[in-house]
């Protein structure tokens, strides 16, 4: 199984690029928090049949898809999972109040700015000369928001 070093080294080969990384810094949050978000709008589909009493908003496919992420990083590493953790808890209090506080559907929003971040990214690795690493792995779409706070971990001197 591959180290969260041999996965940040693999994804950094095609991020080398300054303004590549940049972009990086701002889309790979905003696809994080819409593809969360798109996924929160998906119905519920009997979950509270499947669950009954538990807290029935926060039960959801978007929070099920982050459960799964979290088992991912887990493996990888117990700080990188649980920074990755305190950044869901931001992204999911993100989603409920967009979901509560903008009068347009939540799955709206999240797809106009997910196609926006997108394109972004896209553009960035135009910039970089390079295709995007989960062309050729889909597990790296895990790895950009993890990559990004591998830096801040390193930057505070955090090990992982």
């Amino acid at each position: 199984m591959r180290t969260a070093d041999d996965w940040f080294d693999a994804y950094g080969e095609s991020h080398q690029n300054p303004v590549n990384k940049t972009i990086h810094w701002i889309c790979v949050p905003v696809i994080l928090f819409t593809t969360v978000g798109l996924w929160w709008s998906v119905p519920r589909l009997g979950m509270d049949q499947l669950l009954p009493g538990v807290a029935a908003p926060y039960l959801n496919w978007g929070t099920l898809l982050v459960a799964g992420a979290l088992v991912f990083y887990l493996r990888l590493s117990v700080p990188l999972a649980a920074g990755m953790a305190l950044i869901s808890t931001c992204v999911v209090t993100g989603l409920v109040l967009v979901e509560t506080h903008v009068s347009m559907p939540l799955w709206k929003c999240c797809l106009v700015v997910f196609l926006l971040a997108w394109v972004g990214q896209f553009i960035g690795h135009k910039i970089e000369g390079k295709k995007p690493s989960f062309f050729e792995d889909l597990q790296f779409l895990l790895i950009g928001p993890i990559w990004l706070l591998g830096f801040v971990y390193r930057k505070l001197g955090i090990s992982y």
